[in-house]
């Protein structure tokens, strides 16, 4: 039924990185919400009135927040959907983010008051109505909120949506604290026990430490998180396909929102060759990958002496010397510039997160080990960070 949904309301549905195409789907799921939500909260209000459980009237205050939450859906789609503008000339894609972050905010205060309502009901407690009704009510509600769950985590793996996983993982939420519901009131009819606030504490603990999770997951990109490794791996391994790169280095990516990736990199090239060629080179790495990873990118041309014996003896050298720096990886751009009196000897070095080395201390190890070689030789380090997971 979900792939059917898609097919008839979604036109190209196959086209998920498109942005008109991913704004269909972020409609469709958030108008489904909407109506399937307020349908469940009506019929659980009435019921939990009929009943007098607190945990059932709650879990329909519970459906009416997941309404809002849909609203929120629908309303991030569209104006993630924006174009772009003078003010925001990268565009307007990670307002889905900030959607998905206020969904993710919600499902925590709904938690907190189920929290406190249920607290209510354990100082005083109620018995609680039977009736058939009940249960086919909550039964419908369980199998309605499963298909929802399904539907939303679904077309949130689509289109790479964390606004839709949110929504998901609030609907299994519901499903969680709905089937807890159930069962308190089947055990209140067959033993007694009035373990209706009970119960709903647990459930409301839980939804709590889902929407704590929800939120640090929709916030992370917002804060900059480090890329996808596949995206990372992919634009290495194809900028690495073409004769004439003899190397990468200082690859950065920024995410500003879904199909809103920009990404810029150093291609080293034979500082021998013809200059022309090589700028050409790097013009169709810069289309070709832009266009079979559907990102921005920008190319810097880094020429280096691929022939030079002295550099290639520094070269060496200073990746031996990598071996006893923890942390410290990856030299490039090295050049060497002779004087009168000394030669230095310059070059990069990428640094992990949990690089324990200060700068002058990295600076030091490479000193001693070119002045092993000849004591006229110092280096100048230039100290660059990962802006990608260290693999």
């Amino acid at each position: 039924m979900i792939e059917l949904l898609c097919k008839t309301f979604v036109k190209d549905y196959e086209k998920t990185t498109d942005p008109d195409v991913r704004e269909s789907y972020g409609k469709l799921a958030g108008i489904v919400g909407i109506f399937s939500n307020i349908f469940l909260c009506i019929a659980k209000i009435a019921v939990g009135a009929f009943a007098g459980s607190i945990a059932i009237i709650a879990d329909g205050i519970n459906n009416l927040a997941d309404a809002s939450s849909s609203i929120i859906t629908l309303a991030g789609f569209k104006l993630a959907s924006r174009p772009e503008s003078e003010e925001h000339p990268y565009g307007h894609a990670r307002i889905e983010y900030i959607s998905g972050m206020i969904v993710s905010v919600l499902i925590v205060v709904v938690g907190v008051e189920l929290f406190k309502s249920s607290v209510e009901k354990i100082l005083h407690p109620e018995p609680l109505e039977f009736s058939i009704t009940i249960v086919i009510v909550l039964l419908l509600a369980i199998a309605v909120k499963i298909w929802q769950a399904l539907f939303n985590i679904s077309i949130g793996k689509k289109i790479n949506s964390v606004t839709l996983a949110a929504t998901g993982a609030d609907s299994r939420n519901d499903v969680i604290s709905t089937s807890v519901v159930l069962i308190s009131v089947i055990i209140g009819k067959v033993t007694g026990l009035q373990i209706d606030g009970y119960m709903g504490c647990l459930v409301a603990a839980f939804i709590i430490w889902s929407g704590i999770g929800l939120v640090k997951e929709t916030m992370s990109p917002l804060l900059g998180e480090a890329p996808d490794p596949g995206l990372v791996d992919s634009i290495e391994a194809l900028a690495m396909s073409y004769e004439g790169v003899y190397g990468i280095h200082d690859l950065m990516v920024h995410n500003y929102g879904p199909g809103r990736i920009y990404a810029s990199i150093h291609i080293e090239v034979d500082a021998d060759s013809d200059i022309m060629a090589s700028h050409d080179m790097v013009d169709n790495i810069e289309r070709d990958l832009g266009r079979r990873l559907n990102i921005h990118l920008t190319c810097h041309m880094d020429p280096v002496k691929v022939n030079d014996p002295l550099v290639n003896q520094m070269l060496a050298v200073v990746r031996a010397a990598l071996a006893d720096l923890d942390g410290v990886t990856n030299v490039h751009d090295l050049r060497v510039v002779p004087g009168p009196t000394h030669t230095n000897i310059i070059f990069d070095v990428m640094v992990t997160h949990q690089c324990a080395l200060t700068p002058s201390q990295i600076h030091d190890a490479f000193q001693a080990a070119v002045k092993a070689v000849d004591e006229k030789y110092f280096v100048v380090v230039n100290v660059d960070k990962y802006y990608t997971k260290k693999r």
